[in-house]
């Protein structure tokens, strides 16, 4: 098959999608204008309470990124200067950036081979007096191992943080993730399965006391106008992103259902030939990302770019080899298996109007690549 319709295949195609919930969109807009409410209004305590209806919590708190979701859920835990956190090296940089930024210690435990999120052997190992939490990231959409992560937790008096912000729908063991643990923590960034039209965020917890102090933490430390019970940070999600994630969370399990028919497609036709993304029964996908992994990666990028395919790196420095991270004293070699990953791990497209004909070019320009270098 060759390319014959389009200039290019991106990563991520948002105008197809807006093609088809453009009108009802516009209409929650015009709601917004016309209200003259902006900031903490109807759509937003709307949005928080059917977001934290679908993931199953008790509390949803809207926030204005999935970067500060984790920060303000570190401060309403009282994590800071002295603690540590344990967390994955191999995932996007705010994670643990997260946690420097409240004062406290990145503590990195190495990843599972096949699933790429964190091993909770690893965490185990890195358990000392000073740890406090396990910062859990759900990567690509695939669940992290949550019975073994909570059994750990419970047996060191440890609270935990799901950074769900790639992972909104994934299910474990029956329950979606970000109800499993203290806290839960989403991203709707634009590309995400869930995405506003700029930086959006939110929160989940069961817990009532985290809800007040996030929701207060949130809005400068305030949940009564001008009255400060602590210091907190402006983060608050605004009504026109509310407006626009509320059209697109009643699309959400259709467009997860799409990328899951697409990624289905692509383990189908090149299981046999690469390594393709672990699938569990009680550990779920829903692909945010599709990445395979192979040693000939940069070569198969460069073939793709040729052939007007986008893919990309999901990641291509561990984040312990990150120079922002040099003062925790990491070296290469501490993690092998995240830095292995590092070296030969490619995010292909993958969106909910990713068109059959368009995914079998990506596949046959893969194919091809491999039969031509096997």
């Amino acid at each position: 098959m060759t390319q014959i319709e389009w200039d290019r295949i991106p990563m991520v195609d948002l105008t197809e999608e807006l093609t088809f919930i453009r009108e009802p969109i516009l209409d929650k807009m015009t709601d917004v204008v016309d209200s003259g409410q902006y900031i903490l209004g109807e759509k937003g305590e709307q949005l928080e309470k059917q977001v934290a209806d679908y993931i199953g919590s008790t509390y949803g708190i809207g926030t204005a990124s999935g970067t500060d979701a984790l920060e303000l859920s570190l401060k309403a835990l009282a994590i800071g200067p002295g603690d540590d956190v344990i967390t994955t090296p191999f995932t996007f940089f705010a994670t643990a950036g997260a946690i420097a930024q409240v004062g406290a210690r990145p503590v990195f435990a190495d990843i599972e081979k096949d699933t790429y999120n964190i091993d909770p052997a690893s965490i185990e190992k890195a358990i000392t007096q000073n740890t406090k939490a396990i910062m859990v990231v759900h990567l690509y959409g695939k669940a992290a191992n949550m019975q073994e992560i909570m059994r750990i937790a419970d047996n060191y008096d440890l609270r935990v943080i799901e950074d769900a912000c790639q992972a909104i729908g994934t299910e474990y063991n029956g329950k979606r993730v970000g109800s499993i643990g203290d806290i839960g923590c989403f991203s709707f960034f634009p590309s995400k399965n869930l995405g506003a039209f700029g930086d959006a965020g939110l929160v989940t917890t069961n817990q009532p006391e985290l809800y007040e102090k996030i929701r207060g933490l949130r809005n400068h430390g305030s949940t009564k106008k001008y009255h400060h019970s602590a210091i907190g940070m402006n983060s608050r999600l605004d009504e026109m992103q509310a407006a626009v994630l509320l059209v697109k969370l009643y699309y959400l399990d259709i467009f997860l259902h799409k990328r899951k028919e697409s990624a289905n497609r692509y383990t189908e036709n090149l299981h046999r030939l690469l390594k393709t993304p672990a699938v569990a029964q009680e550990q779920e996908h829903t692909f945010h990302q599709y990445c395979v992994e192979l040693a000939e990666r940069d070569e198969l990028a460069s073939v793709l770019d040729q052939s007007g395919i986008d893919s990309a790196i999901y990641y291509p420095v561990p984040l312990h080899l990150q120079p922002a991270f040099d003062y925790l004293g990491y070296q290469k070699g501490d993690f092998p298996i995240a830095e292995r990953a590092a070296k030969r791990i490619l995010g292909l497209p993958i969106y909910p109007m990713l068109s059959f004909q368009k995914q079998d070019y990506i596949i046959n320009t893969i194919n091809n690549f491999l039969a031509n270098n096997g």
